[in-house]
């Protein structure tokens, strides 16, 4: 028309139709029906093998809830009396979280973890150049400095001096190094938010069979950031940890440990979590699409018994709770699948270049549509999940929590507690018996009260015996007590967790603070195995994975490849006071020891001081100075003293009262410009040392 092209239209619908039409297509593809065939079949397997797991993980929900089974709470309804459930369970599970919190949740000096280089560190090349050059300018120097050159048992000598001094060197570089690395491992692990992971991950160690951690899992994340002096919101992929709830992990029924086997993870997601997902690497964008379109369908949610079970010991409606049209599940499976069937799938040779192998990959299924399917990121193959139990059980993945401990004595004391209840409401008064053939008719006998009249009247079957008779049911009061007692400390010693411990007072228990110290010592022999546990499964893994990740993706130039995770949470129960005692006993004798000060030097003592500083809530740089203005004092200290004996080798060494006309030279040799003192007669920069700390 007149010369004019003319551009094709398609209307919206057409678009959203040919968009489901790919998605489609791209779903019934071979590598794409088999994966949501295998993940299929794993599901159906890890559900049905964990369902026995899953009962003893609500009757451990229960019981720290202080409610009773659905079958126990009938039995107890049926034969009457008192439902009373003594919440010793609960005690004990908030005892050992605190317990595990204030050990294992420091920051700082107190945090529960440590970085350590090898006897030998391996420094940058940069670093390691530099202090060649160092000892090459040193050896020529010898060959200058004498006029001749040196001989061998010199040059040996002087060899061995500069490659201790070198060694000694690197050791510095590296902790400075390591210090730095430490430092930025904990902004990592606080900015990923795995303090509040970790924390609510204490409580289920406490409540449930085990715990699960997982992480580092990289997110992308809005953030406010400085952008040319402006406040603005920037994008960036962060290292994240989470908890795991027990509930929604699985694993093969086979595995003995949680890296053996595949593992399952089920998520309940939104539409908007669903939608934060597109156009993040790794997710198909179309196949989400197809999700978002069948949400409200209810044909995407994998209903299970525990999950009407759980909400109810979670006191939530179920009505609201699970009939919900805003969740969906999604199975995430962590498995290794052989290159012959990935091959099979329809997956290229360039990425199984050997069918006898199998690769570690990672699923997303949301009803019959696979959102992703890649190779596992992890050059290992590790999956990114920490497991761990209060007690382990050796070749189970999960274990026994401080509920499944203290179940019978948390038994024996319900049902003591009940009994003992029913007793003092019956032995509480007299018991009435009334001959209803003596009462007049009309007489209400089920009310009692001071000054009641009584109507009788003569027994049809000429009974003589009295209308009314009182008797008292026997108290058996003491011995419920007793029993009740009994099985409270019993749960002290099956959960390692002493009433003591919770600030209760115990009779007889620790009438000094020595005696208290040591029961508490001895207590801690309890708990540090499963401060052990918390250390060797759960941190060492986490921050060797953190490390790591950070050496594979990270460009900081501190980075060294040879360092050691040393996890304190174990010792910190045994040696922080005992520490913190012995620092400041060595302090003191510096402090009070004129030669002890002159060998350890100023710098020594400024370390002890800064050590000790660490513990108080201060800034420690402004207390103590740092090792480069320590040497700019002690160079001013030098010139100001070669000043004053040039000032007596002019003055002929005379010192003449004042007023004299010539001045004094002064008494103390530490005097700065500015009139301040900065030593003592030794000529250190101590000016006065306390007696104690």
């Amino acid at each position: 028309m007149n010369g004019l092209a003319l551009i094709p239209v398609s209307r919206a619908s057409d678009i959203e139709a040919e968009s489901k039409r790919m998605a489609a297509a791209q779903q019934a593809q071979p590598v794409i029906v088999g994966l949501a065939a295998h993940v299929s079949k794993r599901w159906q397997i890890a559900r049905l093998a964990k369902r026995e797991l899953e009962e003893r993980m609500l009757k451990c929900l229960r019981q720290r809830n202080g409610e009773y089974d659905p079958e126990k709470i009938a039995d107890i309804q049926a034969q009457g009396g008192s439902d009373i459930f003594i919440q010793l369970t609960s005690v004990k599970c908030r005892a050992a979280t605190s317990w595990l919190r204030d050990t294992l949740l420091g920051t700082g000096a107190d945090r529960p973890w440590s970085l350590e280089g090898t006897p030998i560190p391996e420094l940058p090349p940069n670093v390691v150049e530099g202090l060649k050059a160092q000892m090459a300018t040193q050896l020529m120097n010898m060959y200058t400095s004498g006029g001749q050159p040196p001989d061998e048992q010199t040059l040996q000598t002087a060899a061995e001096e500069m490659r201790d001094a070198a060694m000694r060197q690197m050791k510095e570089e590296s902790d400075k190094r390591i210090d730095r690395m430490a430092r930025k491992m904990e902004d990592q692990l606080v900015e990923g938010g795995f303090h509040a992971a970790f924390n609510e991950f204490l409580d289920d160690i406490a409540t449930f069979p085990y715990a699960v951690m997982k992480g580092p899992v990289k997110r992308r994340r809005k953030d406010l950031k400085w952008v040319n002096n402006e406040l603005q919101p920037v994008e960036e992929i962060r290292n994240e940890w989470e908890r795991v709830d027990p509930f929604m992990l699985y694993w093969a029924p086979w595995a003995w440990n949680i890296g053996d086997g595949y593992i399952i993870e089920r998520h309940k997601m939104t539409r908007d979590d669903l939608e934060a997902l597109m156009g993040i690497e790794g997710y198909n964008e179309a196949a989400i699409r197809t999700v978002l379109d069948e949400f409200t369908q209810g044909n995407l949610k994998e209903w299970l018994w525990s999950d009407s079970a759980k909400a109810t010991a979670e006191g939530k409606n179920l009505t609201y709770a699970l009939h919900t049209d805003d969740l969906v599940d999604a199975l995430q499976l962590w498995d290794s699948i052989q290159g012959k069937t990935l091959l099979e799938w329809g997956m290229s040779k360039e990425e199984i270049p050997d069918a006898a192998k199998s690769y570690p990959c990672e699923v997303w299924l949301i009803g019959n549509t696979v959102i992703r399917a890649v190779l596992n990121y992890d050059p290992l193959g590790r999956k990114p999940y920490f497991l761990t139990s209060y007690e382990n059980l050796p070749g189970s993945v999960d274990g026994k929590g401080v509920a499944d401990l203290c179940r019978d004595s948390q038994n024996m004391v319900n049902a003591s507690g009940r009994a003992l209840a029913n007793n003092m409401g019956i032995s509480s008064g007299p018991q009435v018996g009334i001959n209803t053939s003596r009462i007049s008719a009309g007489e209400d006998i089920t009310q009692m009260y001071p000054w009641k009249i009584w109507q009788f009247q003569a027994s049809e079957y000429n009974d003589g015996s009295a209308p009314i008779s009182f008797f008292q049911p026997n108290s058996n009061a003491a011995e419920l007590m007793t029993v009740f007692e009994r099985f409270t400390a019993r749960a002290d010693e099956d959960t390692m967790i002493p009433r003591y411990m919770t600030g209760e007072h115990t009779p007889g228990v620790g009438r000094t603070s020595s005696g208290l110290s040591m029961l508490i010592s001895n207590a801690g022999k309890g708990i540090k195995q499963v401060i052990s546990n918390i250390d060797q499964n759960i941190l060492i893994p986490i921050l060797e994975r953190l490390y790591q990740d950070n050496l594979r993706y990270s460009k900081d130039p501190d980075l060294i490849g040879d360092i050691q995770i040393v996890a304190k949470g174990a010792q910190s129960l045994v040696i922080k006071e005992a520490e913190a005692v012995r620092r400041n006993e060595f302090l003191q004798l510096v402090l009070n020891s004129p030669v002890a000060t002159q060998i350890v030097g100023t710098s020594g003592v400024a370390e002890l001081i800064r050590d000790a500083a660490r513990n108080l809530n201060g800034n420690v740089d402004r207390i103590v100075p740092d090792r480069q203005q320590l040497t700019t004092m002690e160079q001013q200290q030098q010139v100001i003293q070669q000043l004053q004996q040039q000032l007596l080798a002019l003055t002929g060494g005379a010192q003449q009262t004042p007023g004299q006309g010539t001045p004094a030279a002064p008494q103390s040799q530490n005097i700065l410009p500015d009139g301040s003192q900065v030593g003592g007669r030794e000529g250190n920069l101590i000016s006065a040392r306390p007696n104690g700390v």
